[in-house]
């Protein structure tokens, strides 16, 4: 299969068109495979240019996202850390809880984690301890 080729006329510095000469004078090569090249080269560059300008500011602002989940997730990852530690250095040595014990220790877990789930949502801007018992 042939491809329709458009004949052009142009001109070139003449140090450019030195250059081109040597390059269309090793084997196998030719001015218009070389410039055919380097004119589809320039051109890829130019389109990842415009798709950069393009895209830039979505990714930069996706980018900024991810940081703000990470921040979020090592907030969170410290406060489950420190509760675990307080909680195993709070009940290292107590006896087994009774019933009415084991139900508040329930209801204050969960009270916590509900608590958690709301600074995750809000951003882990909140300190307060509504939700305690």
């Amino acid at each position: 299969m042939q491809t329709r080729k458009t004949r052009h006329q142009l001109y070139l510095p003449d140090h450019l068109s030195a250059r081109l000469d040597a390059l269309a004078a090793e084997p196998n090569a030719s001015k218009t495979a070389i410039m055919t090249d380097a004119l589809g080269a320039w051109f890829e560059r130019r389109e990842d240019v415009e798709a950069e300008r393009q895209f830039g500011k979505k990714l930069e602002r996706q980018a900024r996202a991810v940081e703000r989940m990470e921040r979020r997730l090592d907030y969170l990852t410290e406060m489950m850390g420190l509760f675990v530690r307080h909680q195993l250095t709070l009940t290292a040595h107590h006896p087994a809880f009774d019933g009415p014990t084991r139900k508040l220790g329930q209801a204050r877990y969960d009270a916590f984690v509900r608590l958690v789930a709301e600074q995750a949502v809000r951003g882990g801007n909140s300190t307060s301890g509504k939700g305690t018992k």
